[in-house]
């Protein structure tokens, strides 16, 4: 037999001893029904003397029932028969793995304690730093702002909130914890009575100063609306012009609903019956183009609630530029550049005529909105169109129209570029025009005056709900304008120049 070999079986006696010992089994060794076997290779050198044997077999005294052999070509042969209680590996595997689990456990735990422990000192050390700062706002005369107050607030509430997550995540004592938590709802309430006692009354002083300030600002403003020329006689052109317009007033969202952006409404208007005008609306279909519906009220609360209309049905009228005037209503004319005349009592087009020379589909419309070629307008003196011409190379054009025949009276061209203008109107026969300035105001920039042949600028600003104004129409005895802003319906007043006596 080779050394090594008898080398092996004792480091196998010993550990087989060594590991029945640890469990406390007194071992026998049963035989197996069959001896296995061990070949070995042939022998480098010469067999070991037997006193070796006799030393590895000392050694190995823990097996037997082993006896060995060497064959004719040199090669040593053993049986060793082997006891039945084998090495428990599948034991020992489990053990490791449970070890290595509880481990894990333990560092994630006391990472998590670590984390915890230095948020609890942190926050500890800021609220005692708190705890100072009140005291000494509590002993001190001076007085102290809203903001040092809401400071203090805004970081109590910060470590309300980092007590609140602490109590969620710790799994074990959380007597700490709610110590923490007592103290900051004591500073919270602490802080609340600092702020309604203040020493000097600072804070409730400056409130008052400030409600005072805007009682002040209130009856100028109202001071001023006083002082305010008294308006021309309704229908009346005895004054000097728009001067001013009044803030919005919402009446309405459009019958169709906010995604009916387009559209046009007023009050109808007559010479001979002025105050008793039926109010439409006339929202175009969300492409922004065709007129197809408008409805009538007779009074302005049915407007509001939508009650007692009478809808019609229109093939088609086009873009925003509708008015109505002396029970008719004027618009473009779907694809042309007709003008239409509409009865309101038969819903019937009585009259439809060409105006000559007018750009039309969308050629020379207004800023911000599509197919408005045709402007229709009404005034104390009547019925107006503004648009634009290739001759005029996009400068709005006026045309005053006879209202039973649409013939054109008279024309004024103008040095004003149409599409760069987001809406017009006629006031005694002097046209405003409008641009936008942001989202929420716009300008009235721009007058021509028909009446001299006069144009200028002008700094009017009209504020707005929505962004984008597609119609304004003017009531000459109520003299309010009617402005479509993005489906909602609009008001305001006109402030008047008065004229010097």
């Amino acid at each position: 037999m080779k050394p090594g070999f008898s080398c092996v079986l004792v480091v196998l006696g010993l550990l087989h001893s060594a590991i029945m010992s640890v469990w406390g089994v007194t071992t026998t060794f049963p035989s197996f029904p069959t001896p296995v076997s061990f070949p070995t290779s042939d022998f480098s050198s010469s067999y070991p003397p037997d006193s070796a044997w006799s030393t590895s077999r000392s050694k190995s005294q823990s097996f037997s029932n082993f006896t060995g052999n060497r064959d004719d070509r040199g090669v040593c042969q053993c049986s060793v028969i082997l006891p039945d209680n084998t090495f428990p590996a599948v034991r020992v595997e489990r053990l490791e793995i449970t070890a290595q689990t509880i481990s894990k456990k333990f560092e994630k735990e006391l990472s998590k304690v670590k984390e915890y422990v230095q948020l609890i000192s942190k926050y500890e050390e800021k609220l005692l730093n708190l705890t100072v700062r009140v005291s000494i706002m509590e002993k001190d005369f001076i007085s102290y702002t809203v903001l040092d107050f809401e400071l203090i607030k805004m970081e109590v509430k910060e470590m309300e909130k980092l007590i609140k997550q602490l109590k969620v995540g710790f799994a074990g004592s959380t007597v700490i914890v709610d110590q923490l938590e007592v103290e900051i709802r004591n500073m919270t309430i602490l802080v609340g009575q600092l702020e309604t006692l203040d020493k000097n009354n600072v804070l409730a002083i400056r409130r008052q100063i400030l409600a005072l300030k805007n009682k002040l600002k209130e009856c100028e403003e109202a001071s001023k609306e006083e002082n305010l020329p008294p308006p021309p006689a309704p229908g009346s052109c005895a004054h000097g012009g728009v001067m001013n317009v009044s803030k919005p007033a919402v009446v309405q969202l459009n019958w169709l609903g906010f995604s009916y952006k387009y559209g046009a409404w007023g009050r109808d208007y007559s010479p001979q019956n002025p105050g008793n005008g039926v109010y439409w609306v006339a929202p175009l279909n969300t492409n922004g183009r065709t007129l197809q519906y408008y409805r009538l009220y007779n009074t302005k609360d049915d407007l509001l609630l939508y009650t007692n209309a009478r809808q019609n049905q229109i093939t088609y009228g086009q873009g925003s530029g509708t008015v109505v005037y002396k029970n008719n209503m004027y618009v473009n004319w779907y694809n042309t550049r007709n003008m239409a005349k509409i009865n309101l009592t038969t819903n019937r087009v009585d009259l439809s005529q060409a105006l000559p020379n007018a750009a039309y589909n969308n050629r020379f419309s207004y800023a911000n909105v599509g197919w408005q070629d045709m402007d229709f307008a009404v005034d104390e003196n009547g019925l107006w169109v503004i648009y634009a011409t290739e001759a005029s190379t996009g400068n709005i054009v006026i045309s005053k129209l006879n209202d039973t025949t649409l013939a054109v009276l008279n024309t004024w061209h103008t040095k004003q570029y149409k599409p760069s203008v987001t809406n017009t109107f006629m006031v005694c026969g002097v046209l405003y025009a409008t641009r936008t300035l942001n989202t929420r105001i716009e300008e009235i920039f721009y007058y021509y005056d028909t009446n001299t042949g006069q144009e200028g600028r002008l700094n009017i600003i009209m504020q707005k709900m929505q962004e984008n104004v597609q119609s304004i129409n003017y009531h000459p005895f109520e003299q309010k304008l009617f402005v479509y802003n993005d489906g909602y319906l609009l008001n305001y007043d006109l402030v008047f120049q008065q004229i010097p006596q």
